[in-house]
């Protein structure tokens, strides 16, 4: 049985979250804010975890800055922010999906599902890959680049992982949506820009001026193998 972790401080929220993912097989913890939450997530070690932004104590934001320093635990932030600024932090912190407030239960858990889902497919431990100076090793979940290692969240991983495998194709937003949380949803496609705004950072780009990812304008995006700027 997987276990969820759901941090949020409105309780008739957490009771109905909770209500959904129990009818669907999940066991289920609650913290009431982000402090609470470390305490019970170092208790249970949960498979995900589903996080408000807004808390008393400690909120969402700092919660999965302290996570991230130990786990690459996946993580759906659940909000009431409708604002870009605000999901693009909570992605650049790590967080592998988002959903705003008010959402549709059953959505929420075939997130949760997608999610452990792309989880569940592990890696051949024969997969390895390099290029320009990237190495990919799936049997460690390590990336590094230039022999400094390069921390990616579970999401961005996997994206880089299907752009290094096949060099010069080109994945639309949906194809790598798919392999980024399991789903293809139509409107979460910014989610993916996102996603690989923040692994070109991680990369760096500037390490000898290479652009690993390149952006096909009104398609997708491909790996390049290092195309110099």
């Amino acid at each position: 049985m997987k276990k969820v972790l759901v941090i949020d401080d409105e309780e008739h929220l957490t009771s109905l979250v909770k209500a959904y993912l129990v009818k669907d097989g999940y066991q289920v913890s609650i913290a009431n804010n982000g402090r609470e939450g470390l305490t019970i997530f170092h208790r249970v070690r949960p498979d995900l975890i589903i996080l408000d932004i807004m808390m008393p104590e400690m909120d969402g934001y700092e919660f999965i800055r302290t996570l991230r320093n130990e786990s690459d635990l996946p993580v759906i932030f659940l909000t009431a922010k409708v604002d870009e600024q605000e999901r693009v932090l909570g992605l650049e912190l790590g967080a592998d999906d988002y959903l705003v407030k008010p959402f549709y239960p059953r959505e929420l858990i075939s997130r949760v599902r997608a999610v452990l889902r792309r989880e569940a497919k592990n890696c051949d431990h024969s997969q390895r890959y390099q290029a320009s100076g990237i190495v990919m090793d799936c049997s460690t979940h390590m990336v590094t680049v230039n022999d400094d290692y390069i921390d990616l969240t579970p999401s961005e991983f996997e994206i880089l992982k299907i752009l290094i495998a096949s060099p010069g194709k080109v994945f639309t937003r949906l194809d790598l949506l798919d392999v980024a949380q399991g789903t293809r949803f139509d409107g979460y496609e910014r989610t993916i820009d996102l996603h690989i705004k923040n692994l070109r950072a991680k990369l760096g780009k500037e390490r000898g001026k290479f652009s690993y990812i390149e952006t096909v304008y009104g398609v997708g995006y491909r790996f390049t193998r290092g195309i110099i700027e």
